[in-house]
């Protein structure tokens, strides 16, 4: 029974970062400039004149979406992982 309480951190802790990056992930693609000809034209993306180049702001968003998309990646392979080697600690189980 001791082992129950030391197997159900990882999964909660990884469950927790999980939604979080879920949440972040979203604002971060919404945050994002249209580039036209897609679902952004749809919404009134396409109205806006392009300077040319792309910011400083825009490369960071990129770069941060990117990182915090890895994350939420890392946090499914592992909630996959614990759940396919320890299936007694799911949340059902």
């Amino acid at each position: 029974m001791i082992l129950l309480p030391l197997m159900t951190w990882p999964i909660l802790t990884l469950s927790i970062v999980l939604i979080i990056t879920s949440v972040t992930l979203a604002l971060f693609i919404l945050l994002h400039k249209g580039r036209g000809g897609g679902m952004s034209d749809l919404f009134g993306g396409g109205m806006s004149s392009s300077m040319g180049g792309v910011s400083m702001a825009e490369r960071n968003l990129d770069r941060l979406t990117v990182i915090v998309g890895l994350l939420w990646l890392a946090c499914i392979i592992g909630l996959l992982v614990l759940y396919r080697f320890f299936p007694d600690y799911g949340i059902l189980g």
